[in-house]
């Protein structure tokens, strides 16, 4: 056989051993014996370099990390799904599937597994794989086409020649979770709360050699391109042609086929490797989707059917305590473990003194609990019937549990604070909460790693994270960190100092009442943290007071926080350690835009995220609160809204709008 011929053949075993284990879940060869495949291709090709082709299976894996994220558009909205959790509402879906095809046209819908994972999509053409997106805002994504082609589980070519634009689900398993957590917790790095932030955040790596690392998959649900007459269609010759599919599909002549789909699933899901959080309906003839067409939000021609949140009984060990960076104690149930939702439970989240005193949680109890939004368990009943004699009601501490100072609760507050600023307990959360994606994003240092400096006595505030660079021997001595752990924490460290932004700074820093959009203001008015620094707070608060969409009490809250010497010299540590947080100077809103002269305050759980939806009310004209006041034209609310922005819009006559609303209005 000639170095051509072997190389031909090498690479068709490990592709075909890459389909066995990352899309069958079904390995036909041990990891030794796979290895050794591996290593032989590596050793041809070394010797034979002019056999090294861009969809060997050597090249999956980019050398080069990128530079940073890279927006791109789709050439189709992703769009959301609307979603239900009962059967009426799916009833009504079919009643207006019907109604827009007219009742005597036959429907056929096909079931499906909602993946809970995170969202991509992926481009074939010519039989190459070409382009890797994340869903982003549904509009715009990013590349992240390195990253995928080292997902072992995607083919790099297909025998299929027409462009293929097919959206899929990238997901981890929960065993592979358990691995991944592991390795995060000998790093110092706090684990993955759940699978589908370990995926979304593995995709969204800058170096494709640490995504390598993870084991991620991907299952792909759409074909975007009409190349074939039904979406059942597709997605078996997706399968056909080595693509990845969760396979799980019916196809239902009827509704009552839907739900004796949904059923069946329904007691299957547990036996899964990976999440699902609901099925999705949807219309299997393409001819009918086009006819149906979508509204601003969602495609006509599907709905996702959620399943309701899975509940476990359990025992209360006993109730402790979480501070918070603003001092805020929160009662958290101690529980026997317990199997929820495919994670060992064993602590619930009791919210506040009033939530524990209205549900009248004992320890002792036995509770039920759930995950809100399938990732944070709280717990949500007491089983009273199941209580012990010898309990009593639990009261609610008198001094803080980390510190001992008195603990305070303001009139009609729901939380008790500690009021002490240097309590151990705050100073933690305050450094967790400035190393977060929405501050400065310093993904390398979780909360059991600040638990561990700041302990030590190593970092008090943020100002001395970014001087760790001169205690390496010391972050060294610290169980689990050794060279390469130092190596990626310093390294995060660097770049959070060089690439953030004021707005970003002002974020983490934690300014009371100074929100994400409150801060980008702030920093578009003095541009950088010298500036702040070298102003007068009485002129800080008076430029802020002029400021369209800063309020008298927090122009006032950042004068203050900017004459406390405490505060200054946190920041004037920065500056000393090089932290630069310049603002760039953003375009100033569209003249005549669809919202020009508008305001809006947008709230509750939205189909993109709301950075992104802040972001295109001002390419349009328009100017993002905080919060709703006087003067805010529209209240823009999602799922899961509180009553007091309600209410606070009907008192100023804000109209409140839904997304949908929103989109007509973006759109002019």
């Amino acid at each position: 056989m000639s170095p051509a011929e072997r190389h031909t053949h090498l690479c068709a075993q490990i592709a075909k051993h890459d389909y066995s284990y990352y899309v069958l879940d079904a390995p036909t060869i041990s990891d030794r014996a796979y290895d050794a495949l591996f290593h032989e291709l590596k050793a041809l090709e070394a010797a034979h370099p002019e056999l090294v082709t861009p969809f060997s299976p050597t090249q999956r894996v980019s050398d080069q990390p990128r530079e940073g994220a890279v927006k791109v558009p789709h050439d189709q909205p992703m769009y959301s799904l609307d979603n239900t959790y009962d059967e009426s509402a799916l009833r009504e879906f079919d009643r207006r599937v019907r109604d827009g095809l007219k009742r005597d046209t036959t429907v056929r819908y096909v079931v499906e597994p909602k993946l809970d994972g995170a969202s991509l999509e992926v481009i074939f053409e010519g039989g190459s794989l070409t382009h890797g997106i994340t869903r982003g805002d549904g509009r715009v994504g990013e590349d992240v086409t390195d990253n995928v082609r080292a997902i072992r589980g995607i083919p790099l070519r297909v025998d299929e020649l027409r462009r293929m634009t097919l959206r899929g689900e990238v997901v981890i398993y929960r065993r592979d979770l358990e691995e991944v957590n592991e390795a995060r917790l000998a790093e110092g790095a706090e684990p993955f709360a759940n699978p589908r932030n370990a995926a979304a955040g593995s995709l969204r790596l800058l170096d494709a050699r640490l995504s390598a690392q993870r084991p991620l998959r991907v299952f792909f649900y759409e074909l975007v391109e009409h190349l074939f007459p039904t979406h059942n269609a597709a997605l078996n010759a997706l399968r056909g042609l080595g693509l990845p599919t969760h396979g799980l599909q019916d196809v239902c002549g009827d509704l009552d086929g839907v739900f004796a789909s949904i059923k069946r699933f329904n007691r299957l899901r547990e036996t899964l490797p990976y999440e699902t959080d609901g099925m999705v309906v949807k219309v299997d003839e393409l001819a009918q989707r086009e006819l149906l067409g979508s509204t601003a939000r969602f495609p006509r021609w599907a709905i996702a059917y959620k399943f309701a949140a899975e509940q476990a009984s359990t025992r209360v060990k006993s109730i402790t305590y979480d501070v918070g960076r603003t001092g805020a104690i929160t009662p958290v149930a101690n529980l026997e473990p317990v199997s929820l939702s495919g994670t060992t439970v064993a602590r619930a989240s009791l919210h506040n003194i009033d939530y524990v005193a209205d549900k009248d949680v004992r320890i002792g109890d036995t509770v039920i609990i759930e995950k809100a939004g399938e990732i944070i368990p709280q717990v949500v009943n007491v089983d009273s019937s199941q209580r012990p004699p010898s309990t009593t009601p639990w009261k609610p501490p008198k001094a803080c549990p980390v510190c001992g100072q008195p603990a305070t609760r303001a009139a009609e507050a729901a939380a008790l604070r500690c009021t002490n600023s240097t309590c151990p307990g705050r100073v933690k959360a305050g450094l967790y909460y400035f190393t977060r994606r929405s501050a400065m994003n310093i993904d390398r240092l979780g909360k059991a790693l600040i638990e561990q400096l700041v302990d030590r006595g190593l970092v008090q505030d943020p100002g001395d994270i970014f001087g760790l660079a001169d205690k390496r021997e010391q972050l060294l001595a610290f169980e689990r960190l050794a060279n390469k752990s130092v190596d990626n924490v310093l390294n995060a460290i660097d770049e959070a100092r060089e690439h953030r932004t004021l707005s970003q700074l002002l974020t983490g820093l934690g300014i009371p009442l100074v929100g994400a959009v409150a801060a980008r203001l702030i920093a578009e008015t003095f541009q950088n943290l010298e500036n702040l620094l070298a102003t007068d707070p009485e002129e800080i608060q008076t430029r802020l007071d002029d400021l369209h969409g800063i309020g008298p009490k927090i122009a006032e809250s950042v004068a203050r926080f900017f004459e406390d010497p405490l505060h200054r010299n946190v920041c004037k540590k920065l500056l000393a350690h090089g932290v630069t947080a310049r603002q760039p100077v953003r375009e100033p809103p569209a003249k005549g835009g669809p919202l020009s002269g508008q305001s809006l305050c947008v709230t509750g759980v939205l189909s993109q995220p709301r950075n992104s939806i802040h972001e295109r009310i001002r390419a349009a004209g328009g100017q993002v609160h905080d919060r709703v006041r006087k003067g805010t034209t529209y209240l823009v609310v999602g799922d899961k809204v509180g009553k007091a922005k309600l209410a606070t819009a009907a008192k100023h006559g804000t109209e409140v709008i839904d997304e949908a609303r929103l989109e007509q209005l973006l759109d002019g």
